[in-house]
Parts: C-alpha cells; sequence; structure tokens
C-alpha cells in the first residue's frame, strides 16, 4: 500500500482529518481531534504509527517482522508498520481500522455523539 492509497483510506473514515502539527513531512490523521496515524513523508520504507492494544501488539510483533514498536511513541500502545513489507493489504487495513477504533472507542460521551451526527 502506498501513501496515496493509506491516505484515501484513512480520510473516507468518519469525523477524520489530516493535518501536519509537527511539520511539513509528518502527515498526522485524527478523528475528532486525537491521533489514530503518523507518518514521516519522507520516510523510505513507508512506514506508518498506529495505534494498537498492548496484548495484540506483542503477538503482531512476534509473528511479522514488518512490525515493531513504535518509533518515537509510546511503545507500549504504538506500533510502526512497515507497509512496502510482506504484510496483505486486508492486514493493513485491518490495523488501521484497529487504531482508528481504538480511538473511538476513548472518546468522550459528547464526542461519540458529535461524531454519530456527521
Amino acid at each position: 500500500m502506498n501513501v496515496e492509497v493509506f491516505r484515501t483510506y484513512c480520510l473516507a473514515k468518519k469525523g477524520v482529518t489530516e493535518e501536519f502539527p509537527f511539520d511539513e513531512h509528518t502527515l498526522v490523521f485524527k478523528v475528532m481531534g486525537k491521533i489514530f496515524a503518523i507518518t514521516g513523508l519522507e520516510r523510505i520504507p513507508f512506514s506508518v504509527n498506529l495505534k494498537c492494544d498492548p496484548e495484540r501488539s506483542l503477538e503482531l510483533r512476534e509473528y511479522h517482522p514488518e512490525i515493531t514498536p513504535g518509533y518515537h511513541m509510546n511503545k507500549k500502545h504504538w506500533n510502526t508498520v512497515d507497509f512496502t513489507g510482506g504484510l496483505t493489504s486486508q492486514m493493513l487495513h485491518e490495523l488501521i481500522d484497529h487504531s482508528y477504533d481504538l480511538v473511538v472507542n476513548s472518546l468522550t460521551k459528547k464526542l461519540k455523539q458529535e461524531l454519530e451526527q456527521l
């Protein structure tokens, strides 16, 4: 999956915005103002930091060399995923969805209601 396909997939999700809050090279995707995906546009190979359940993170890292502890992130809750490796598109979509869902589930009741109304 390349950066444009990744970007399109993320932006198709309800309540998602894209920003460059850190610098012009670090693309951040947020749902209702909360980060669920970060990528460095100049990083080669193309990789993305995605939020992940801590127990699932350990399992994924054990079985997939393309998934490592989150670069410059809390390594318990974030993974860096190599999008150019051997992971299938289906798996990459599942990882993006999981990150998005974790953030949505942690939103306040008010933000969840706002998201539902979009």
